[in-house]
This record gives C-alpha cells, structure tokens and sequence, in this order.
C-alpha cells in the first residue's frame, strides 16, 4: 500500500468572478493551468532528483531505508504533510503552502527510492516515459472533453477505497497474485480519477481572479493532486511493467 493513496482529496472553495470576457476566461484557464502543471513538474522533479540520488548512494540507502523505524516514521510524516496542507490550506499563506508540497514531494522522494533497490534503473526510467505518455494523454481528454466526468470520479474514489483495504489485508498474507491484481485495478482507477481531476481543475479558473492569493493556492492544491495521481499510476505501472534486479 502507498501512503498516496490514503491522501485526502484537496478541497477549494469555488467563487464565480463577475464581468469577465469569454476571452479573458479562456486566457485565464491557460495561465491557471500552467500555473498548476508547473508546479506538479517542480513537485515531479524534487522526488525524482532525491529518490535517484538516495537509491543510488548505498550509505544513504541504508540510514533511511536500512532502519524499518526510520521508513516507517518517514512514511507516517509524509502522510501527516500532505493532510496538514489538504485540510489548512484555506488558512496558510500561499508560500506556506508551496513549501508544504515540496516538503511533502521531498519525503516522497526519500519513501520511494526503495524502487531503485527492486527494480532496474532502465526499467523505472521506461515506466516512468510511459506513465508521462498515457498521463498526458488521459489529462487532455478529462481537460476537452464535454462529458461530466463526476461519475467517472465519484466510482473511482470509490474502487480506491477497496484498494487501500486489500492492500491493507494482502501486508498479512503477501501474496503476489493479489498484488499483481491490486496493481491492474489501481491504473484503471488512476486513470479515471487523472481524467476527472483534471476536468475539476479545470473549472477552478473561476475560484479567484488570476494572480490572487486564493488563485495560488488553488494552484498548489492541483498540482498536489495530480502530482498524486501521477505517482500513484507510476507505481502501479512499474509493479506490473518494471523488470526487478
């Protein structure tokens, strides 16, 4: 199981701005939108750099991933972060919350490094192409598409409930065919929530004006949450993809 998926869905108070220009809104989403996948890139980049750096360097592999204590005190933090900056974010400053994501990108980093102790660094460099592939791809259609995807997102939070409570049963029987399914399951799920996320995120360019407080927060809060759906189908991929050492 991964400390991602327990991660409460972000929450953004949505005001509808008056007088605006069909122009101005559309020139607003795109800003907004690449406010949010720039700093999902950043968040990307920090776990990426430290994961490779710590999986690589064989003293830091074992002071963090060496001592269970240590990992699992790493993983509890990590959790913590991300519900701190889910549920406050209404009531920090923007740069409070920005620094909360890389704190929590940066932990990541730490946690998912024992990928490289698994699986072959080619491997997890293909999976991770790959999983930026059919990434973008399901983020365009959840972005274009005129189809409410709610439902899509509603049986999606749905289905990853049960997966959060068969991994939690499969940690005492550790069987390798359930993983195995566990890890079919995720990537469609993954994929439903990354098309729906996106379309949620979407519709937050009417939150606040571009450039506010709220705007930057709101900012924050997407990047988190596709910066979730990222690592957690990337996972999942390279369980079912990844070529073990």
């Amino acid at each position: 199981m991964n400390p991602q998926e327990t991660a409460p869905q972000p929450q953004i108070q949505q005001q509808v701005p008056q007088g605006i220009t069909i122009e101005s809104a559309h020139a607003e989403t795109n800003d907004f939108i690449h406010r949010v996948y720039g700093w999902m890139g950043i968040g990307l980049v920090v776990t990426s750099i430290i994961a490779y750096v710590i999986g690589n360097t064989p003293s830091l592999t074992n002071a963090i991933l060496g001592n269970r204590l240590v990992f699992y005190a790493l993983l509890i933090v990590e959790l913590l972060v991300v519900i701190f900056l889910s549920r406050m974010v209404q009531r920090l400053s923007s740069t409070a919350a920005a620094v909360a994501f890389l704190v929590y990108a940066a932990l990541n980093g730490l946690t998912i490094s024992i990928i490289f102790l698994v699986y072959a660094t080619s491997s997890i460099a293909s999976v991770f192409a790959v999983t930026a592939i059919m990434f973008l791809v399901v983020a365009a259609y959840g972005f274009y598409t005129k189809r409410d995807l709610t439902t899509v997102g509603n049986l999606a939070f749905m289905a990853l409930i049960g997966i959060i409570i068969a991994s939690v049963v499969n940690l005492f029987f550790m069987n390798d065919h359930v993983s195995l399914v566990i890890s079919y399951i995720s990537v469609i799920v993954f994929v439903g929530l990354t098309a729906y996320d996106n379309q949620k995120i979407k519709a937050m360019n009417t939150v606040v004006a571009i450039g506010s407080e709220m705007e930057k927060k709101a900012a924050i809060m997407g990047a988190l949450t596709l910066y979730l759906d990222f690592i957690n189908l990337f996972l999942s991929l390279l369980r079912i993809l990844g070529k073990r050492k």
